[in-house]
């Protein structure tokens, strides 16, 4: 019965949790940075960070015309969108990287690295006209999944 119980204990416990499958499917180029399919299955919360720019929670702006600086505040700020909802870094399923100039895009990745390690999200690098204002280089937005509670 001991047996049974904790069997049944731990089949709940994996089916009470959602999963996340991130792979690269050798059909498809090798990406540096991201991943290229990210599943999410079972029971989960689902989180959406709307686009973090590189404000202080003040409201100033960090790093006028330094795109690592601009980075550096928007992962911090993403961090702490995170960890509001319950989430870190390695719970992001997918990241959409907007820039003005996409030769500044290795100090993104460079500092991106740095907050994702090796659980990297599926991703999305794009480079616009303009953002909001224009002293913003770069926003981020991402979307994470962590276990229902």
């Amino acid at each position: 019965m001991r047996v049974a119980l904790s069997m049944l204990f731990l089949l709940l416990s994996a089916v009470a949790f959602a999963q996340v499958k991130r792979t690269n499917p050798p059909t498809l180029s090798k990406p540096t940075g991201y991943m290229h399919v990210v599943e999410v299955t079972g029971p989960g919360k689902t989180i959406y960070i709307a686009g973090q720019i590189a404000l202080d929670k003040d409201g100033n702006v960090v790093g006028a015309g330094n795109m690592k600086a601009q980075a550096e505040q928007v992962f911090k700020n993403l961090q702490a969108a995170l960890e509001s909802a319950g989430a870190k870094f390695s719970d992001v399923v997918k990241m959409n990287t907007y820039v003005t100039d996409m030769e500044q895009a290795p100090a993104v990745r460079e500092v991106r690295a740095r907050y994702f390690g090796d659980t990297v999200p599926a991703s999305t690098l794009v480079q616009v006209v303009r953002l909001a204002r224009p002293e913003f280089l770069l926003e981020i937005e991402v979307i994470a999944a962590v276990p229902a509670r």
